[in-house]
């Protein structure tokens, strides 16, 4: 064998050796799409994944549970999918896109009512959203924010839509909502409770809606079908439906499934 032969051997050598560390590195790697109003508690369980599953990396993109599902279905490499409510996991459901098997309900969540902490107009209750003054009023976006769907829902159900629809203004997301309320831009917005609770210093939580104004808010979670990580994606939903991550949920706000 030449100089030139061995050389190019070692160089192969070291390529493969640089490949195969590389491949395996990120065997436990995973690409987490959730709503973004679980980014606090599942953040928190990412790093306790990583603990757990030395060399791993838990990859987090939050975001609406409806622009999720469009990613998704667009072909957007995820291994695991958590929405803020069933209809974007039936909509994968039904196209094939999820493991069955994985899907499970893991939290609950509340609705409700909030202003400005040092609100312009006085408010105390949903009905006084049809106050005169209260001009401007945000909540998600319907059609791909499943706090604004639930919002919606509520305010038909209590028979306050059509009193209150030319005031809505929807957002792509409840943390828009808030920033709205927050700066004073509406005077009133509808959000989950655990992203209200986590800007309890600009902003007020006047009411919930009640329970029987809405479908139940149910968290779900699933592995995504062609998830190059299967194991360690189910792996990350064992651990949000374990013990620890229920606590993580609790302390966060969350409420156990309906």
């Amino acid at each position: 064998m030449t100089w030139f032969e061995r050389i190019k051997v070692i160089v192969l050598c070291c390529l493969f050796s640089t490949s195969f560390i590389v491949e395996t590195s990120t065997a436990s790697d995973i690409t987490v799409s959730a709503a973004l109003s679980l980014k606090a508690p599942f953040e928190e369980m990412g790093k306790s994944f990583e603990k757990k599953h030395p060399g791993s990396q838990v990859v987090f993109n939050f975001a609406s549970s409806g622009v999720l599902q469009k990613q998704i279905e667009a072909g957007a490499p995820v291994d695991v999918f958590a929405s803020a409510s069933p209809k974007e996991m039936d909509g994968l459901e039904g196209s094939g896109f999820m493991i069955k098997p994985t899907r499970a309900d893991f939290a609950g969540n509340t609705i409700v009512l909030i202003t400005a902490s040092k609100a312009r107009v006085a408010v105390s209750s949903l009905g006084d959203l049809k106050k005169k003054e209260i001009e401007r009023i945000a909540i998600g976006n319907p059609a791909t924010v499943p706090a604004g769907k639930y919002s919606e829902e509520a305010l038909k159900n209590l028979g306050l839509w059509e009193h209150l629809k030319m005031k809505v203004i929807f957002a792509e997301h409840v943390r828009q909502v808030m920033d709205y309320v927050a700066r004073g831009e509406v005077d009133a917005g509808m959000v989950f409770l655990t992203d209200a609770v986590a800007r309890s210093s600009d902003l007020k939580i006047i009411t919930e809606a009640p329970a029987s104004s809405h479908k139940s808010v149910v968290y779900s979670i699933a592995v995504i079908k062609g998830s190059k990580n299967e194991a360690a994606a189910k792996s990350f939903i064992s651990l949000v439906l374990s013990k620890e991550g229920k606590e993580v949920l609790r302390k966060h706000g969350f409420k156990a499934t309906p």
